[in-house]
């Protein structure tokens, strides 16, 4: 018997360490050749780590959370005959984007797993099953269901690798009958704490927040906006649109509003490098849209706004939300914005502060719209607001800039007609 080392690849150009983020096998499990053995992540991308060998694990060099450099020891296994040592061929990658902050009005149909009614879950009185004490091992996707349809996963044999569970055991789970839920008999006090290690996009989405607070001076500007008259373009031009023409929903019209506003105001759409003192102005607009997703927030980008229409405009972003969604998004699709939207749909509130994507220095958020009785000067009529709520790097953007800014925007905004008419 020989031992073969398994180290951490290279997983992608520059990057010279990983985060680990999760863990397909345990020791003493037998593994086989292609087998995934481990999950790391680097900015936003998640690459799968398989076995180039047949054995048993003798040894793991990390624990979730644990930063591995590239070329260190990531995994012993014992192997039939000599050992010897590699890196590790690492799978295609993808993204971890696993609730949630509406960027489009439903732009797609969601899958059928979160269409499902908590009542499709509804357990069925079975014999208990056996419960395994140790936590087992599942997709976040499998998670989601099991927390959604009230499964204890530690009751579900898993069949995939290493024991793992998939959506084949929940189905023959909940065929079998899930054993039933304890009803609460009554109030009683609650001491339990839960200790959640923060790891994975969570810990990226934490730097970047420490990051830019701790370096951006903000100054945030809210503004009142009349969007009656867009709304019932929006509603006309959705009525007339073409089976292939993707529905329009408010950001299409806010992002060429936004590049028309940016040829007046360079200095919004622009980059700064506080460590070397260098703004970078851009001509092309790429337009970050913040989107919360079950592992947490990111920011997939539509480049080259300057050159999309109205209805490209939303075609991009609806693709965009649903590769963030799937988990299909590619890196050069999550990087390299210049300036960012924030929205939170309809619970959008009243007002927000939101934190600028560091290294822009301007970012706009998009409020709720609400149906306000308006003084016209004679009389109080109906007319639906919104407010839009944008921060500035104060650093770069003065804030004369930044009200010149979102006026324009809102001068757009209330006479839409102004957007499509070429400068």
């Amino acid at each position: 018997m020989g031992e073969f080392i398994i180290k951490m690849p290279d997983v992608g150009e520059g990057v010279a360490e990983a985060e680990l983020v999760e863990w397909h096998c345990k020791v003493g499990d037998p593994v086989r050749e292609d087998m995934v053995l481990a999950a790391v992540m680097t900015d936003k991308a998640t690459v799968e780590i398989p076995s180039p060998v047949t054995g048993t694990v003798l040894w793991l060099g990390a624990e979730i959370g644990d930063i591995v450099a590239v070329k260190a020891p990531l995994v012993r296994i014992q192997v039939a005959g000599e050992g010897g040592e590699a890196d590790a061929v690492p799978m295609a990658e993808t993204v971890t984007i696993e609730p949630a902050e509406q960027i489009v009005e439903k732009a797609a149909n969601p899958p059928a797993l979160e269409t499902k009614k908590p009542n499709q879950f509804a357990p069925v009185t079975k014999a208990p099953a056996q419960i395994h004490a140790d936590k087992p091992l599942a997709s976040p996707a499998v998670r989601l269901r099991a927390q959604d349809g009230g499964i204890d996963l530690r009751q579900v044999t898993g069949t995939g690798p290493a024991g793992r569970i998939t959506h084949d055991d929940l189905d023959q789970f909940l065929a079998r009958g899930a054993q039933p839920q304890p009803a609460p008999t009554g109030l009683a006090k609650k001491t339990a704490v839960e200790e959640i290690k923060v790891t994975g996009l969570r810990r990226r989405i934490s730097e970047k927040m420490v990051l830019a607070t701790s370096r951006i001076p903000h100054i945030t500007y809210v503004e009142e906006i009349d969007v009656t008259d867009l709304e019932d373009l929006r509603a006309t031009m959705n009525a007339g649109r073409k089976p292939e023409q993707t529905k329009l929903t408010i950001l299409p019209f806010l992002m060429r509003a936004m590049v028309k506003t940016i040829d007046e105001q360079p200095v919004v759409n622009a980059t700064f490098d506080d460590d070397a003192g260098i703004i970078s102005r851009h001509a092309a607009v790429h337009i970050g849209i913040a989107t919360q997703t079950p592992a947490g927030l990111t920011v997939p980008v539509v480049r080259h706004a300057e050159a999309r229409g109205i209805w490209d405009c939303a075609a991009e972003v609806v693709r965009l939300a649903e590769a963030a969604r799937t988990g299909s998004a590619l890196r050069e699709e999550l990087s390299g914005s210049t300036i960012t939207i924030t929205s939170l749909g309809a619970m959008g509130g009243i007002a927000t502060t939101p934190i600028i994507n560091h290294p822009e220095v301007a970012i706009v958020g998009v409020n709720k719209i609400m149906t306000r009785p308006v003084w016209d000067g004679s009389q109080f009529i109906p007319r639906k607001m919104m407010n839009l709520s944008s921060s500035f790097d104060h650093r770069v953007v003065d804030g004369w800039d930044a009200a010149t800014f979102v006026q324009r925007i809102k001068a757009l905004i209330e006479t839409p007609a102004l957007i499509f008419i070429e400068s």
